[in-house]
């Protein structure tokens, strides 16, 4: 009780009544439904209709402001201005911030290669999408202005062919939509993450795209395929033409592209050049993977990649080794990297402020009827224009009639008010001509002058008849948008950037990969370096060149194709390809084994063989004079695994191990000078690779097994001296005449 007094004598007593917060503190029952309806919808309605949803003019509002502002600052004509100064004038419409407005001009520009048709010409460095650590300069050091293209989007803008609203601080007017007079929806890509929804359009070669929307308002039931022959993106590349695909994206605006790198084969270098990719990747993910692909001995047929990309453009360059067949491989990268990467396509517009994900035919039947709108309005005001000119001159042709009445009207009235009533009342005008009269200056008091205007009547007559008609007639605002289509076309129309591929060959995972085979002599020296050497070559090639200190331990005469085993201090096994290692010469050190098959930072080799076929035995003896005869078949593996667990017992210290293809007699050699003959083919093979083994050669106490070679003829004067009818055995001792001066590993 007293800690719960001491408690309430010490809670914070609430501020003065001015300052305290109505319901502060208070726990309220609320359904996560209506949680979600008052506060989470609004939010996701926001990011859904402002912010990443494209609408039928082909543009998010970020887009739609910096142009409207690049357009009223004049950046159609002239030269380029500091984009800096773009930048802060967008933000009288956009205000979130310069970094977010300048990445979306980035986007924008030509120097990026985003858009396949772009909206902003640069100047400077603007990064390149196709990578992504060529980062693009602050906006104090480029300069940007319009593209012609942009022309297109503007016009006839200010002739009420569109909405415009307040902007954010009612201070300025700004375009709901752009009158844009072409598709330009799907003209570019565009992509954008709302809350819950997402968008991802493809773009169009915008010649196929005008075709098609011309082909389309003159016949509603037109084929969109005969026309649309696929997408076409800014990078290139090839499009695997898929029927099925396509028909779904045209009618649903749902479905995926594939698309190819495209590459070229310099058989002087026995390289390849990959110089465009995928929309959806980058040069340093396509790196990264194949980098990734060699380490894990998937892809052999590379000795170097390296990123050349420059400002004549992207390319990555693939040094093959020796024989390899430049298409088999690109076959097979294409399968395992993003070199073939697909495009999601998923056709969310907003239309009249309602997402709809649509096919490109419906797209293109809204666009058409967003443009009829446009030309319906632009006619209209062009009408008011002229209906109301016209209006004016009328009045002024009566004043021909009298001009002198009209001036002694104007001399005779006292007050200028009464000027205007004065001649509304001595020609029978209304007070819009009257006005119109009145503001006539002096030296135009003449009938030269009136005669001129006047006879603008008539052609504005003509005008207006005209006007008329096309607002009176869909067909003819239908000519209107096919006209400016052929126009657009003419003016900035491109060869198609993706080319279709209608067949194409597949990566056959079945296939194995075909190794080079040509006689290599290997030197691997005692400090775990191993250095190849085609056999052809190393009559021409001098003393074989070592670190200070280290010397060559073991030589083998394989083929390329062979397959090396690496032994190691902690009983483990790691397997490679000879075909994993460079060629190179007798002037350079090799590769370094351990890290070349990636060991752990304190494991050393202890033995290494080369394996033609998996056939034969691993002999290993220890110092308890056990061995263990392992079928070398129980290192065989169907994948590609580089390490094996448990590749001999640790249970005692190993003195030796041997690799022989089929049984031999070993020399077995002791501490306490004795030595042992034995014939393999007396040991049972084990397929257990981490077996003890067999008691051999029996050790007294404090002595163990030592070492272990091959027995050559001439060795001991009495060989029947040193081998023995029944395991395990003592061994004898050499004597004088015995040659013991073996080498031993």
């Amino acid at each position: 009780m007293a800690k719960k007094k001491a408690i309430e004598n010490n809670a914070v007593q609430p501020l003065a009544d001015n300052v305290h917060i109505q319901g502060a503190g208070t726990i309220k029952d609320e359904r996560i439904v209506d949680t979600l309806t008052s506060n989470y919808m609004p939010y996701a309605m926001s990011v859904i209709l402002s912010r990443a949803i494209p609408e039928i003019d082909g543009f998010k509002p970020s887009h739609r402001k910096l142009l409207y502002t690049m357009y009223n600052m004049g950046l159609l004509q002239g030269g380029t201005i500091k984009s800096a100064n773009i930048v802060g004038r967008t933000m009288q419409l956009n205000p979130h911030g310069d970094a977010s407005i300048y990445e979306t001009m980035i986007r924008l520009s030509r120097g990026n290669e985003s858009l396949l048709y772009p909206y902003v010409e640069s100047k400077g460095n603007f990064g390149k999408a196709y990578s992504k650590n060529m980062m693009y300069a602050a906006s104090r050091y480029t300069e940007a202005k319009l593209a012609p293209i942009s022309k297109e989007l503007f016009e006839d803008i200010n002739k009420d062919t569109v909405d415009f609203v307040d902007n954010y601080d009612n201070t300025m007017k700004e375009p709901t939509l752009l009158p844009v007079t072409f598709p330009t929806i799907l003209a570019n890509v565009t992509t954008g993450i709302a809350v819950g929804m997402a968008s991802s359009i493809a773009s169009f070669n915008l010649g196929e795209l005008c075709d098609t929307t011309i082909a389309l308002i003159k016949n509603p039931a037109h084929e969109i395929s005969e026309t649309l022959l696929a997408p076409d993106f800014v990078g290139g590349g090839y499009i695997i033409y898929d029927r099925e695909e396509l028909e779904k994206i045209y009618e649903n605006g749902r479905g995926s592209v594939k698309v190819r790198a495209k590459y070229n084969y310099e058989k002087s270098y026995n390289c390849i050049n990959v110089t465009e990719i995928p929309p959806t990747t980058t040069s340093e993910a396509i790196i990264d993977k194949i980098v990734e692909l060699v380490k894990g001995n998937k892809i052999r047929e590379l000795s170097d990649i390296r990123d050349e990309t420059d400002l004549k453009g992207l390319r990555i360059t693939l040094d093959l080794k020796r024989g390899t067949d430049p298409d088999k491989l690109m076959t097979k990268l294409y399968k395992m990297t993003q070199l073939e990467d697909t495009f999601s396509c998923n056709f969310n517009v907003l239309i009249k402020g309602t997402p709809m994900v649509l096919g490109v035919k419906d797209i293109l039947e809204e666009w058409i009827d967003f443009r009829l709108e446009c030309v319906r309005r632009r006619t209209q005001f062009t009408l008011d224009k002229k209906a109301e000119r016209l209006h004016l001159l009328q009045g002024l042709e009566k004043i021909l009639l009298d001009i002198d009445k009209a001036i002694r009207i104007i001399r005779n009235t006292e007050a200028e008010a009464d000027v205007v009533p004065n001649l509304m009342i001595g020609f029978g005008i209304d007070k819009a001509q009257a006005e119109y009269v009145a503001e006539i200056k002096l030296r135009h008091l003449n009938r030269e002058y009136i005669l001129k205007r006047t006879k603008d009547i008539e052609d504005l007559i003509k005008e207006i008849a005209e006007l008329e008609g096309i607002l009176g007639s869909k067909n003819k605002q239908k000519k209107i948008i096919v006209k400016e289509l052929e126009e657009v076309k003419k003016k900035y129309s491109t060869e198609r950037k993706s080319e279709v591929l209608y067949q194409v060959e597949e990566f056959d995972s079945t296939e194995e990969v075909e190794i080079p085979d040509y006689p290599v002599t290997l030197f691997i020296t005692k400090e775990g370096y191993l250095n190849k050497i085609r056999t052809a070559n190393l009559r021409m090639s001098g003393e074989q060149k070592v670190k200070e200190g280290d010397e060559v331990v073991r030589t083998f005469e394989c083929s390329n194709k062979d397959e090396l085993l690496a032994f190691t201090d902690k009983c483990q096994v790691y397997k490679a390809k000879i075909d994993d290692f460079p060629d190179s010469k007798a002037s350079q050190l090799g590769t370094f084994v351990a890290s070349k098959l990636e060991m752990e930072p304190d494991e050393k080799t202890v033995f290494v063989c080369v394996i033609r076929e998996y056939k034969g035995y691993m002999i290993f003896a220890f110092e308890n004079g056990k061995i263990a005869k392992v079928d070398i078949s129980a290192y065989q593996t169907k994948t590609n695994r580089k390490k094996l667990l448990k590749a001999y017992s640790g249970k005692v210290p190993l003195s030796a191990m041997e690799y022989i293809e089929e049984d031999c007699e070993l020399v077995l050699c002791s501490s306490n000078g004795r030595m042992l003959l034995l014939n393999t083919g007396a040991l049972a093979s084990k397929s257990t690779k981490d077996t003890i083994g067999v008691s051999v050669m029996t050790q007294k106490k404090n002595h163990k097994l030592e070492s272990m070679h091959f027995y050559t003829e001439g060795e001991f004067e009495k060989p029947w001296r040193f081998r023995t009818k029944s395991l395990p055995a003592a061994g004898a001792v050499p004597g004088p005449a015995d040659n013991t001066d073996q080498l031993t590993f």
